[in-house]
């Protein structure tokens, strides 16, 4: 039976580290695109003495052929895995048994590993998974890419959730972290770091001739994930997006694992065009970075459109409501609607932009650094810290 102060924080933990011992930051990854921007954090975390990384691959990593795992594999010693997704499974209902299971296995997870910290990023189902065991657990969360806005399926309200959850907010913009403030965060636990989406990527090289050739030499990337709608709705949208770029070299990236994802595969397999399951992310950068020297153009509707698009000065198109409300710069054009005629207007925009002088605002590239020493210098056992209050 649960007596009535079962919330309530001991005065010892079994898990405090003993004077002089790192303390133990669990960093959880659940998708190759997360995965992409939380390397650096987990790089930077690896190199302080004082911090010890313990990475956790859940979700999507562990699903189909499992590349995105063995590149996890090859840069970190995995502390556990959390399987969440089923094969051949999928749609929201799918998505709720996924994470019931992903809550269940994170907290034995986080029991076996004894973190000081857990860190997750953005609002996918398994950042959201782990964010609700490490609070129900009592372990420090920490919430990279709060504060954000983006509808995507129910992106937007995990998001916001895992940031109610959270007691360090490691924001990205200037905006994001007001609006944690403006839900009732504490002001001293939100922080402004920029972007971990944009360090390094000064230092990773564009794809040379072969790598490129290898991918169609395009000057056109289609980018386009699910919003939650019928695999109809969304194969329609992903063929109209390919029919407005119909006589360009185009190469088709596949889409992420949430509802709706297979429409938009048939769209992308029946049209011919060149296409590609999975890229590294230093692939996807190096790609990126001919786009750019190409005057070529990113296309659909991920974030990395409105992030590492801007920071490399690549044109893009925004296509529907996955990334509405999200903060974005002088490389986006939108289109007026998901009509062909729509997307190739905006197309022909973007190919018109003046990048040269472009800035953005997710920050100067140390992200990683930056938060690494945030989790050093706050300590999550300071009696009070993890108990939440609104602060409004």
């Amino acid at each position: 039976m649960i007596g009535d102060g079962w919330n309530e924080e001991p005065s010892v933990r079994p898990d405090v580290p003993a004077p002089g011992e790192p303390r133990r930051v669990a960093v959880v990854t659940g998708s190759r695109a997360e995965f992409g921007l939380l390397r650096p954090v987990m790089l930077a975390v690896a190199k302080r003495a004082d911090l010890t990384l313990m990475c956790i691959a859940a979700g999507s990593h562990l699903v189909g052929n499992m590349r995105s795992y063995y590149d996890v594999k090859a840069d970190f010693n995995i502390a556990d895995i959390v399987p969440m997704q089923e094969s051949g499974r999928s749609g929201r209902s799918a998505d709720v048994q996924s994470v019931a299971r992903g809550v269940a296995r994170f907290g034995r997870a986080f029991e076996k590993l004894s973190p000081q910290w857990v860190v997750v990023l953005g609002d996918r189902i398994e950042a959201f998974a782990a964010a609700t065991a490490a609070s129900i657990g009592g372990y420090g969360l920490a919430h990279v890419h709060g504060g954000d806005r983006a509808e995507g399926v129910a992106d937007e309200a995990m998001r916001h959730a895992i940031t109610k959850l959270a007691h360090l907010h490691l924001a990205a913009t200037p905006q994001s972290a007001e609006r944690i403030v403006r839900m009732g965060e504490r002001p001293s636990n939100v922080h402004t770091v920029g972007s971990p989406a944009i360090d390094a990527i000064a230092d990773i090289p564009p794809l040379d001739d072969g790598a490129f050739a290898e991918l169609g030499s395009p000057d056109a990337v289609l980018l386009m994930h699910p919003t939650g709608r019928s695999e109809e709705q969304e194969e329609a949208v992903a063929a109209a997006a390919l029919e407005a770029l119909a006589g360009r070299r185009v190469l088709a990236l596949y889409p992420n694992l949430d509802p709706g994802r297979e429409g938009i595969l048939r769209a992308i397999l029946n049209s011919g065009v060149a296409n590609r399951e999975h890229l590294p992310r230093g692939g996807f950068v190096g790609l990126l970075k001919r786009l750019a020297a190409s005057r070529g153009v990113l296309v659909g509707n991920s974030s990395a459109a409105l992030i590492e698009a801007a920071a490399l000065k690549v044109a893009a198109v925004d296509i529907g409501s996955r990334q509405a409300g999200r903060e974005r710069c002088g490389n986006v054009v939108s289109a007026d609607s998901e009509r062909p005629e729509a997307i190739a207007s905006a197309v022909a925009a973007a190919g018109r932009l003046k990048l040269d002088a472009l800035t953005h605002p997710y920050g100067a590239g140390n992200a990683g650094v930056r938060i690494a020493e945030l989790l050093a210098t706050v300590n999550p056992l300071e009696p009070g810290f993890i108990r939440k209050r609104c602060a409004y």
